[in-house]
């Protein structure tokens, strides 16, 4: 076999090996509070006019909790689903591989916490919301090093982990000013959302055959990028369509006008990549 093949052949070992994994890997249903915006001072006006505390109000959001074997402290994950919402089979998935890895995993069910079967046609929910909030509840936990949490997300959690990479010159949600995350992984987002550049360490994995996030907007979004921000790494998978990584997606299909498949090569490099750069940035 030659080498790239053997390469290719390991990857994709490893890519099942942790396919087996996330089957077996237990979770447990939580919940938490969504970030509540920041009150603006009129909002504060108002509530002292009517003898009123100005309190901001929190959606409940669900999630599921996978850590790995020992006490930590651990690095952690939370985890933010695309617009058909949060399957078992994906957030046991992701559970597996990322506690195999070592890290804590908070899947993020921004949905099913609102009663919504998807939004892959309609606005989505205040998904930036529920993940700081995931955050701030990953933080609060004894076994998590709150200075190593990451965030990642595929397709629509893809775009919300660009915004959240993305400068801010506008406090929006209220969180302590040092609760942040530490690193990002993008699966086939839509870059165009980030701004210019970015505050965090970013990964972004993607065909050159997705039709639903073209990896041609990443292209452009980051030729654009001025020489500033924190570093950037681009993954595109030759011949690879949106949703390369779902293994059920074998056969391929259309939604919502856009072509799913599988691409076990592309899965299989891009959980390495995933692997590499968490490693690299969360000191596992």
């Amino acid at each position: 076999m030659h080498g790239s093949g053997l390469v290719a052949a390991l990857l994709i070992a490893l890519f099942m090996l942790t396919q087996g994994a996330a089957a077996q890997t237990p979770d447990e249903h939580v919940t938490f509070g969504a970030a509540p915006y920041v009150l603006g001072r009129l909002q504060q006006r108002l509530a002292l006019e009517r003898g009123e505390m100005a309190v901001a109000t929190s959606q409940a959001v669900d999630g599921y909790l996978s850590k790995p074997e020992g006490t930590g402290p651990f690095a952690a994950i939370v985890y933010l689903h695309g617009c058909n919402g949060l399957s078992e089979r994906t957030r046991r998935y992701f559970a597996g591989v990322l506690t195999g890895w070592g890290y804590v995993v908070l899947a993020v069910d921004s949905f099913g916490s609102r009663g919504i079967a998807q939004a892959c046609d309609r606005p989505m929910p205040d998904c930036q919301a529920d993940a700081w909030g995931a955050l701030a509840y990953l933080s609060s936990l004894p076994f998590v090093d709150r200075a190593r949490i990451g965030v990642v997300g595929s397709s629509q959690g893809g775009i919300v982990t660009m915004r959240f990479a993305s400068t801010h010159d506008v406090k929006i949600y209220d969180v302590p000013d040092d609760l942040t995350f530490k690193v990002a992984v993008a699966y086939y987002p839509i870059c165009g959302v980030a701004t210019p550049w970015l505050a965090v360490p970013t990964l972004i994995l993607i065909g050159d055959k997705d039709d639903w996030s073209p990896a041609t907007n990443c292209e452009q979004w980051l030729s654009q990028r001025p020489d500033k921000g924190d570093a950037v790494r681009l993954q595109v998978y030759p011949g690879a369509y949106h949703a390369f990584d779902f293994p059920g997606l074998k056969y391929g299909l259309s939604s919502f006008g856009h072509w799913l498949q599988y691409d076990a090569d592309a899965a299989a490099r891009s959980t390495a990549e995933m692997h590499d750069f968490l490693a690299a940035h969360l000191g596992k």
